[in-house]
């Protein structure tokens, strides 16, 4: 065993993140974590990084025998361990082969860096591990999936004996799935142990050796992969079995919510990129949208919120009423609201708390003659926090520090605090638990069930299908299929999706 982990706690004020946790890592292991958001992975993460220091938790920690008596991450990367966070710690300003070698460059005579072997060993580097990138680009200029990549190769250069994964394919397009996955079979044959973690049970199954399952900060089982089963895993995760995990109930459709007619809108710089999408959206219906990355998805629900494009054509009305391309403010008080793919760039501030960032769209509810009316306030705070199950030790609870699914559900919450009659959801289960899907699934439900209407965007084919009831692909920014929900296949959709229809 390269890692062992004997019986770890770790307490934070008011809470134990991990009790008694125990699991070990065998050299040239794939060792998957999983369990609902909140579980307790991301503090068993920061413990073995050194993050959380020796010292403040109780338990033994060892790697390759020895205790780790860590003090920072530079303590766990001069015993071979380095982690890819969910969230990239890249510099945008800077090239690829900088951010791969920042804080290592190669130097020469005299201490200056020299920049062409910099180069040289950064394109050998994405050159090892397959990777389709120069080494010269500015991070800034490259998509989420390639700086995902980058982070990868940053840390596989480094020869490290344990490598930890933290969501690592949350952003990236099926193609660099595949590319990740091989990299890390390839990685298993030299010898180096992995510990992966992700929502993604199909890529667990695929790549992982041994499965140990989180739950309410305690390891509950540790599974070999070759023995167990998807529906089993889930059932330990969540603590009880879960039946349908796509429970779309059905409703009827009434009038219609949200229309868009004939809708063509430019970029910053004057290029289309949406063209003539027309839809109608009806109360107690979920109108779902696919389609590749880039085909527009995310740009049209902005574009309706008022927060991107120049509108050059067509109309969108909203309960009846048009509504212009003005400002997410007027949208919002027209009935519109959105919860947003990035909730951590663009739903929450990060540093503010609970009751904070959910009463933050809807102010003028609780404000009176410019002062607000914080019993109030709370109140509202309270009902949501509590209908949407947040699990924090409460409405002060710092949001930056919660767990990405009780993350998404103060977004969510934010946006219903609002009073919307339709809902737009963009990408709302990445990077959550299956518990926590389930439970936006049912909310979904619900809201449909009050009269109030869903427009859902979503990466997940699977998804799509399972929570829609009518689904719409985007096709490099227009309309390349429809679909009813009987009617939809994973095959129709990709198909309608890269215009092999």
């Amino acid at each position: 065993m390269i890692l062992r982990a004997q019986n770890l706690t770790k307490k934070f004020p008011g809470v134990t993140a991990l009790s008694n946790v125990s699991f070990d890592l065998a050299q040239g292991e794939i060792h998957a974590l999983c369990g609902e958001n909140g579980a307790g992975k991301s503090t068993l993460i920061k413990l073995l990084s050194g993050i959380h220091p020796h010292g403040s938790y109780d338990g033994r920690f060892e790697v390759s025998g020895a205790e780790a008596v860590l003090q920072g991450i530079a303590d766990a990367a001069q015993v071979g361990i380095s982690v890819i966070y969910q969230e990239l710690a890249l510099v945008d300003e800077m090239t690829v082969a900088e951010n791969i070698y920042l804080g290592c460059e190669p130097r020469r005579f005299g201490g200056f860096v020299d920049w062409a072997k910099m180069h040289r060993d950064a394109k050998a580097l994405l050159d090892r591990f397959q990777v389709n990138l120069d080494s010269e680009p500015l991070v800034r200029d490259l998509g989420v999936g390639q700086k995902q990549l980058v982070e990868i190769v940053k840390a596989l250069g480094k020869d490290s004996k344990v490598l930890i994964l933290d969501e690592p394919t949350a952003a990236l397009a099926e193609h660099e799935v595949q590319i990740l996955l091989e990299i890390l079979r390839d990685l298993r044959r030299r010898g180096i142990a992995c510990i992966y973690i992700s929502h993604k049970l199909e890529e667990v199954f695929a790549i992982a050796d041994r499965i140990t399952v989180l739950r309410d900060g305690k390891s509950i089982t540790t599974l070999s992969v070759s023995e167990t089963s998807k529906d089993e895993v889930i059932a330990k995760m969540v603590g009880r079995e879960l039946g349908d995990l796509f429970p779309r109930r059905a409703s009827t459709a009434g009038e219609v919510l949200l229309e868009v007619s004939d809708l063509s809108v430019a970029n910053d710089m004057g290029h289309r990129r949406l063209h003539s999408i027309s839809f109608r959206l009806r109360a107690g219906e979920v109108l779902g949208i696919g389609g590749l990355m880039g085909a527009g998805r995310t740009e049209l629900l902005m574009h309706l919120y008022g927060a991107w494009g120049s509108r050059q054509s067509g109309k969108v009305h909203l309960i009846g009423r048009e509504l212009p391309s003005g400002s997410p403010a007027e949208t919002l008080r027209a009935g519109l609201a959105l919860v947003s793919e990035d909730r951590r760039r663009y739903g929450l501030v990060l540093e503010e708390q609970i009751g904070f960032n959910l009463s933050l769209s809807s102010l003028p509810e609780v404000t009176d003659k410019g002062f607000i009316n914080l019993g109030a306030e709370h109140r509202r705070s309270r009902q949501i926090y509590d209908h949407l199950k947040v699990k924090a030790t409460g409405l002060d609870a710092t949001v930056g520090r919660l767990s990405g699914g009780n993350q998404q559900k103060v977004v969510i919450g934010k946006a219903l605090l609002t009073g919307p009659q339709v809902v737009m959801l963009d990408e709302p289960t990445r990077g959550i638990d299956v518990g926590a899907k389930i439970e936006i699934y049912e909310m979904i439900n619900q809201l449909t069930a009050e009269g109030k209407a869903v427009l859902l965007v979503s990466s997940e084919l699977p998804e799509l299908i399972g929570m829609s009831d009518r689904i719409l692909m985007l096709r490099e920014g227009q309309i390349g299929g429809s679909f009813h929900r009987g009617d939809a296949t994973q095959k129709k959709l990709m198909q309608a999706a890269m215009a092999s229809v």
